[in-house]
C-alpha cells in the first residue's frame, strides 16, 4: 500500500510539531524516519496510525482519503519500543489476542498464527511466557503479532533500542527477513543512523519538526543536503569557511587553516558566500612523511590519539584552533604522540560545500 501524507501539520496549542510534511512512502518500501529526540517523527507515526488526530493537511492510502479515519479502520499493524506482551498469555496467546478480537474463525486464527510463527521462527517458544523469554524473542513476538492481523501498514516505533548491541544486529538481519518475505509496506522510528543506513529503502530524516531530506542510504550519507544531516549521519568534521571562486563544477573555499577545492557538485553558491564544509573522518589521509603541501592539504598538532579495535582515530588541532577527527585503519608505526605535527589530506571529491544557515524544511 502506498502512504502520502500531504501538507501535513501537527499543532499542539501554540506548539506546531509537525511543519507541512509532504511525504511519500512506496508500496512494499521499508522507509525509515530518522530524527533526534523530539524532532516530531514518533507523533508523526501517531498520526499516520490515528492515534493522533492531524491539525491540517491529508493522509492517502493508495489515494484515499483517510485522514479522518478511525485508527480502528485503518489496518495498521504496530511494535513499540515497549513490547506491550500479556504477561499471563502464552507466545501462542499474545499473537491469537488481536485475531480474536476481529472475530475470525478457529479455522482462520489457527492459520494465521502458524504463518506468523513460521515467519518469526517462534516454533519452540509458543508455549512459553513473556518472562521466559529473551528480549529478542518477546521483539519477534511482539512482531508476529502485528503481522498475524495482515495490516495494510506496519509501524515499527524505535523497536529495537531495548537490546544489547549484539543482539540489535541480529534483529536487524530478522526484520529485513521478514519484509522481503511479507512484502508489507513499513514505516520504522529510529534515531540510530546505523539502523537507517543498513536496512532502509530510503530514509527520511526530521529536524525540529521539518522533513530536511528523503533519499537512499547511500546518496543520504555521500550528499546531504544541510550541514545538520552531515552531521546527524554518520561522523564528520564541520568546518566554517568563505567561497572565493567557482569555475564550473569546482570551488575553492578558504577555512581559517587552508584553501580546499571540492568536485562535489550537489548545490549552486555564490563567491564570498559563507558555507560549511563537511569533511569526513575517514575520507581525510595522513600524510605520514609530513612533507605535503597546495590545496586540500593541511598540517595538525596530535591532540589525542584514540584505539577503537578495527581503527584508530587521531583528534587533531588545527591553525586557528579547530579540532577535526581523522579515522585510519593501517597506521606503519606509532610514533606519533600528543603534540606531533602531521600533515594531512582529502580529495577534492570527498570535500562537501553546504550551506550555513540554519535548516528549514526541504523542497
Amino acid at each position: 500500500m502506498e502512504v502520502v501524507f500531504k501538507g501535513i501539520y501537527k499543532r499542539y496549542g501554540q506548539v506546531t510539531a509537525v511543519h507541512n510534511l509532504n511525504l511519500t512512502i512506496e508500496k512494499g518500501a521499508l522507509h525509515f524516519l530518522l530524527g533526534p529526540s523530539g524532532c516530531g517523527k514518533t507523533t508523526t507515526l501517531r498520526m499516520l496510525a490515528g492515534l493522533e488526530p492531524v491539525s491540517e493537511g491529508q493522509l492517502f492510502f493508495d489515494g484515499k482519503d483517510v485522514t479522518k479515519q478511525p485508527a480502528v479502520e485503518r489496518g495498521i499493524g504496530m511494535v513499540f519500543q515497549n513490547y506491550a506482551l500479556w504477561p499471563h498469555m502464552t507466545v501462542y496467546k499474545n499473537i491469537e489476542y488481536g485475531l480474536k478480537l476481529r472475530k475470525l474463525s478457529k479455522e482462520e486464527i489457527k492459520a494465521r498464527i502458524d504463518e506468523v510463527v513460521s515467519i518469526t521462527h517462534l516454533g519452540a517458544f509458543v508455549d512459553r511466557l513473556p518472562g521466559q523469554l529473551s528480549g529478542g524473542q518477546q521483539q519477534r513476538v511482539a512482531l508476529a503479532r502485528a503481522l498475524a492481523i495482515r495490516p495494510n501498514v506496519l509501524l515499527l516505533d524505535e523497536p529495537l533500542s531495548n537490546l544489547d548491541a549484539k543482539l540489535r544486529m541480529e534483529m536487524r538481519d530478522n526484520i529485513l527477513r521478514i519484509h522481503k518475505q511479507t512484502g508489507i509496506t513499513t514505516l520504522y522510528v529510529t534515531h540510530d543512523q546505523r539502523e537507517a543506513l543498513s536496512m532502509g529503502t530510503n530514509v527520511s530524516v526530521m529536524h525540529a519538526g521539518h522533513l530536511i531530506q528523503t533519499d537512499n542510504p547511500r546518496t543520504l550519507y555521500t550528499t546531504p543536503k544541510t550541514a545538520f544531516i552531515a552531521g546527524f549521519i554518520g561522523e564528520t568534521n564541520p568546518i566554517d569557511a568563505v567561497v572565493e571562486s567557482i569555475n564550473g563544477h569546482e570551488t575553492m573555499v578558504r577555512t581559517s587553516f587552508g584553501l580546499f577545492r571540492s568536485t562535489h557538485k550537489s548545490q549552486t553558491f555564490q563567491v564570498g558566500e559563507k558555507v560549511s564544509l563537511s569533511l569526513r573522518p575517514e575520507a581525510i589521509h595522513i600524510d605520514w612523511t609530513n612533507k605535503g603541501s597546495g590545496e586540500n592539504y593541511f598540517k595538525c598538532n596530535v591532540e589525542h590519539l584514540t584505539y577503537l579495535g578495527e581503527s584508530e582515530q587521531f583528534l587533531l588541532r588545527c591553525d586557528g584552533g579547530h579540532c577535526i577527527k581523522v579515522n585510519f585503519y593501517h597506521a606503519p608505526d606509532h610514533s606519533f604522540h600528543e603534540g606531533s605535527v602531521v600533515g594531512c589530506t582529502i580529495d577534492a571529491s570527498d570535500v562537501l560545500v553546504l550551506p550555513s544557515q540554519v535548516e528549514g524544511p526541504s523542497t
